[in-house]
């Protein structure tokens, strides 16, 4: 950002509650179904139809609100808020405008900018407030690209009434790698709650930023523009990026900041503007006819909040403490409930937490990587007998790797795999040193050398007795043996 200013930043994220049917009505949820194929009379809004509200949705949206400290009403009122668009048959949506669902809350997450390769510096603890989170429905989807006729717009309607969960933070970023930090806190502590899927890509979890800028050191806001549907935390973060330093240019060069909605083009790296910004009373709220007050119980709240599980911040400092790990290594190992469940149950088995932390980091997510798959072939308990292995002696470093890219591949158990291919790791220092006395017989020249100085050539000789032995000899014995007899 350019010195001497300051960005504002607050976002409005939409999470998808994970339920089967949709908010006031029995149709399905799925992804990817035939256009228009999950729609009824209640979510295409025709007369006559009322809307039944999902049990099940309130469920979930109380435990992500419990998550993120934010107070359940007892008491909460939908309303319609109205307005027109193709996506939005009955010209209005089902949300929450003056009483929501839950509101005023604090959460502490873990954020840090970065370099230019997108690389974390230093992480740091920061305290972000969430205004409300409210219960509403989903509107339908327009579509431009990739249809019959492209001059034509075409309709989906399979989203319309699907359970959202908003979360408003207030506007407490200051750049874009907090916003970033921020969703990806939010994506992350949802998913471990089972409340959301947190595929952006399927529009499951979706952002509005608003953004303005202001001189270093000012009290008041500027006037702010509206990015909306950013559906992929690179996307957010670039398109923060380019709005922040469009405002700053406009400003610098004597031009208004116009209070106004604008859409990200990923391709051309710019926010375009779509429409002026709607206010509040634009939208016309007034309490859904149709829908009683949603009342909830302190005996409800207490229950559900005891249904929460370990959330990934707390887990986080729990790994840090418990397994001495260091903070970006935990932060990488909590991001998903499934890779911190398989670490632990890793570490558990193989009784060396920080081994099994490398071995999960490097070789488990670079084969998942390459594989192009979430789920691993290698059960837990697998990994953890192979760090055994290693740290028994019976295998080493090397042949572990090896080992393991067979795991993950045939799904074969660490010791099954190791007694077919006869990888039994020599440690007796008798048949290490025969095999030992024949390379300093064979390399006359070298041991010369070495003792007359060129120390260096140690590396030359295990390389030798390695070769020699198929691998197989403890490359720590080797070392202590050469370096007996190397020196006479």
């Amino acid at each position: 950002m350019k010195e001497g200013w300051e960005a504002v930043i607050g976002l409005e994220v939409h999470a998808q509650l994970r339920t089967a049917s949709k908010i006031f009505c029995a149709c399905s949820t799925a992804f990817g179904d035939e256009p228009n194929a999950n729609t009824c009379p209640v979510c295409l809004g025709l007369p006559g139809a009322l809307p039944v509200l999902n049990r099940e949705a309130v469920r979930l949206a109380g435990k992500a609100a419990l998550a993120l400290g934010l107070r359940i009403n007892p008491e909460s009122i939908f309303a319609r808020k109205n307005y027109f668009y193709p996506d939005l048959p009955k010209g209005y949506q089902i949300s929450q405008y003056d009483r929501p669902f839950s509101e005023r809350g604090v959460v502490e997450i873990l954020t840090s900018e970065r370099d230019a390769g997108g690389h974390p510096r230093e992480w740091r603890l920061g305290r972000i407030g969430i205004t409300r989170a409210h219960i509403e429905e989903d509107a339908g989807k327009s579509l431009h690209e990739g249809v019959a006729d492209p001059t034509k717009s075409y309709v989906n309607l399979n989203r319309s009434g699907t359970p959202l969960l908003e979360i408003v933070s207030e506007p407490d970023f200051r750049s874009s790698w907090e916003a970033y930090d921020y969703v990806s806190f939010l994506r992350r502590t949802l998913q471990y709650l089972g409340v959301c899927d947190g595929n952006m890509e399927e529009g499951n979890l979706r952002c509005d930023a608003n953004v303005s800028v202001r001189r270093q050191g000012a009290e008041k806001f500027g006037t702010k523009a509206e990015v909306k549907n950013l559906n992929s935390l690179r996307f957010l973060q670039r398109a923060l990026d380019y709005e922040i330093e469009r405002q700053i240019a406009l400003l610098e060069a004597g031009g208004e900041v116009v209070q106004e909605t604008r859409l990200w083009n990923e391709r051309e790296g710019k926010t375009y503007s779509m429409r002026s910004k709607e206010n509040a009373h634009d939208y016309r709220y007034f309490p859904e006819p149709d829908l009683p007050p949603l009342e909830v119980s302190a005996e409800w709240i207490e229950a559900l909040r005891g249904e929460l599980p370990e959330l990934p911040e707390a887990r986080r400092r729990r790994l840090i403490r418990d397994y001495d790990l260091s903070a970006e290594d935990a932060h990488t190992l909590t991001a998903q409930r499934e890779l911190a469940d398989y670490y632990e149950a890793a570490a558990a088995v193989s009784g060396n937490a920080r081994a099994a932390a490398n071995w999960v980091l490097t070789e488990l997510l670079r084969e998942l990587k390459a594989a192009d798959v979430t789920a691993s072939r290698v059960p837990a308990a697998d990994l953890g007998a192979l760090i055994k292995l290693i740290d028994g002696g019976t295998i080493s470093g090397k042949m572990a790797k090896e080992v393991f890219a067979e795991m993950f591949a045939t799904g074969a158990a660490p010791a099954e795999i190791v007694r077919a291919r006869g990888l039994v790791q020599i440690t007796d220092e008798g048949a290490i040193g025969q095999v030992v006395d024949k390379v300093i017989e064979a390399n006359p020249k070298e041991l010369g050398q070495y003792r007359a100085g060129k120390t260096a050539l140690l590396g030359f000789f295990v390389g030798q007795v390695m070769k020699a032995s198929g691998g197989k000899a403890n490359p720590q014995v080797v070392n202590q043996i050469l370096k007996r007899k190397l020196e006479g």
